[in-house]
C-alpha cells in the first residue's frame, strides 16, 4: 500500500524512485541501499514461489484446465525473474546466475573424476528466511543429500565448530541480520581453510563478490534457481571441489597428466 501511494504521488515511471532518492540522499551506514535490498528480497520471494510451484506441480494429480493455470503461473514467474534481473543490473549486482571460482572452473576442462564419498554428502544451508530453508531442505533431501539448516550466521558457526568435517558444502545467504554472509564466510574460513562455501543470494554487488572470490569463495548462485538447477549445480560443484582437493593432495596429479 505504501509503495502504491508513493507511486501515485510521483510523476516518474519508477514507483521506487521516491524511496531510492530518500535512501541515497541520507544513507544509514547500518542499512543496505534500497535497490539492492529490493532486488534481493524479490529474488528470495521468486525463489520460494517458483520452487514451491514446481513441487506442487510434481505432486498434483491434475484436473481439467489445471495445466492452463500452471502455465500462467510459470509465465508470471519468468516475467518476474526478468524484471528483477533488470533491477539487479541497475543496482550494479553480479549479472551471471552462476559464477564459480577459477579453480573449480578449470576442473570442467580436465574432467578428473572426484573420489567416491564413503557416506551420504552433507550440506549446511544458511538463510534467515525460514521458507527458503524449508524449500532447500525439501529439494536437497529429495536429491539424496543430508541437510542441516541454520537460520543465522551465529547458528552456522556454532554448528560448524562442533564438527567441521561433517559438511561437504555450505550454501550461504548474504543478506542476514546481525552477521551477514560475508562475515560468516570469513569466520568459517578461519575454522577451516578447505571448506567449500557457495553464496546463494538474491543480490550481490559485483566488487563485493570479487573480494569474496579472492578470499576463497567457491562460487555464487543467484536466486531464483529452478529446483533441478539447484540439484545439478550442487552436484557439479561438490564433484569439482572434491576433485580439486584430490589434485592438491597429489591423488589426482597422475590422472591429470595422463589425460592432458
Amino acid at each position: 500500500m505504501l509503495l502504491m501511494q508513493r507511486a501515485g504521488a510521483t510523476k516518474h515511471g519508477n514507483p521506487l524512485a521516491p524511496i531510492m532518492h530518500e535512501q541515497y540522499k541520507n544513507p544509514t551506514p547500518a542499512e543496505t541501499p534500497v535497490a539492492p535490498r529490493v532486488a534481493s528480497e524479490l529474488n528470495n520471494l521468486i525463489q520460494i514461489i517458483s520452487g514451491t510451484s514446481e513441487l506442487i506441480e510434481n505432486i498434483w494429480e491434475g484436473t481439467e484446465g489445471s495445466e492452463k493455470y500452471f502455465a500462467m503461473l510459470r509465465a508470471s514467474i519468468l516475467r518476474a525473474e526478468q524484471v528483477t534481473a533488470q533491477l539487479v543490473a541497475q543496482a550494479s549486482g553480479a549479472n551471471d546466475k552462476v559464477i564459480l571460482h577459477p579453480d573449480l572452473q578449470k576442473l570442467a576442462e580436465l574432467a578428473i573424476p572426484a573420489p567416491s564419498p564413503p557416506q551420504p554428502l552433507c550440506i549446511l544451508v544458511v538463510d534467515d528466511e525460514q521458507m527458503v530453508l524449508s524449500l532447500y531442505r525439501r529439494i536437497l533431501t529429495g536429491g539424496g543429500y543430508e541437510v542441516v539448516c541454520a537460520q543465522s550466521g551465529f547458528e552456522c558457526l556454532d554448528l560448524f565448530r562442533r564438527n567441521p568435517k561433517a559438511y561437504d558444502l555450505v550454501l550461504l545467504d548474504l543478506a542476514m541480520p546481525f552477521m551477514d554472509g560475508e562475515e560468516t564466510f570469513e569466520r568459517l574460513r578461519r575454522i577451516s581453510a578447505t571448506i567449500d562455501v557457495i553464496l546463494t543470494t538474491g543480490f550481490c554487488e559485483g566488487r563485493r563478490l570479487e573480494r569474496m572470490m579472492e578470499a576463497g569463495l567457491s562460487g555464487y548462485l543467484r536466486k531464483p534457481l529452478r529446483n533441478d538447477e539447484i540439484l545439478c549445480l550442487v552436484a557439479s560443484i561438490i564433484q569439482r571441489a572434491k576433485a580439486t582437493q584430490s589434485i592438491r593432495s597429489g591423488d589426482g596429479i597422475a590422472a591429470a597428466v595422463q589425460d592432458a
